[in-house]
C-alpha cells in the first residue's frame, strides 16, 4: 500500500492533458492499486492519475455501489439529462460548489486487462465519470462553479 501526494489546486500539472495509455505493465499496476489508496485515505469517491502527478489517462472510482472502476482512456461517447449538485474535489480541499452535469452517462474504456469496455452510469456515477474525465483533459470543477465557491461546514459531534 502507498499513499500519494494529491496534488492542490494551483499546481502547473492539474491543467495538463493526460497521455493515453499503451500497455499495461507493472509500474502501471502499481499506480492503480496507490491511486485506489490514496484516493480511500482521502475519503474520495474518485481519482485521476494527474492528481497524483502522473499524466496518464487513468482514473479509478468508488461511489459505494459494490464496485470499484478503473478507467483508462476512457471517452464520454453518450450524455442525457442534467442534474446540479454540490461538488468537491480531493485536489480543492475544504471546499465545494454547485456543479451541473449529466444525470446519464457512457463511457468507453480500457480496463486493467487492456480491453475495451463500456460502463453507463446515472447520477452518483455519471458525475464521478464526468468530474475524473475532465481532469484527464485539465479541467477541474471550480472552472464549472455556478456561482460562488464555498468552505466546507465542520462536522460537530
Amino acid at each position: 500500500m502507498a499513499i500519494r501526494q494529491i496534488r492542490k489546486i494551483g499546481d502547473d500539472i492539474l491543467n495538463k492533458q493526460c497521455k493515453e495509455v499503451k500497455e499495461m505493465n507493472r509500474r502501471t499496476r502499481q499506480l492503480i492499486d496507490d491511486m485506489f489508496d490514496t484516493m480511500y485515505e482521502q475519503n474520495g469517491v474518485g481519482l485521476a492519475a494527474s492528481q497524483v502527478g502522473i499524466l496518464k489517462q487513468i482514473v479509478v472510482i468508488d461511489v459505494e455501489d459494490g464496485n470499484q472502476y478503473v478507467l483508462i482512456n476512457p471517452r464520454i461517447i453518450e450524455q442525457s439529462g442534467s442534474q446540479t449538485d454540490q461538488e468537491g474535489c480531493l485536489s480543492v480541499p475544504g471546499k465545494h460548489g454547485t456543479v451541473t452535469r449529466p444525470n446519464h452517462v457512457k463511457v468507453r474504456f480500457l480496463d486493467e486487462n487492456m480491453e475495451e469496455c463500456e460502463l453507463e452510469g446515472e447520477e452518483m456515477l455519471a458525475r464521478a465519470i464526468c468530474h475524473e474525465c475532465d481532469h484527464l483533459r485539465g479541467i477541474l470543477y471550480v472552472d464549472l462553479v455556478e456561482g460562488e465557491l464555498m468552505d466546507n461546514e465542520e462536522e460537530t459531534d
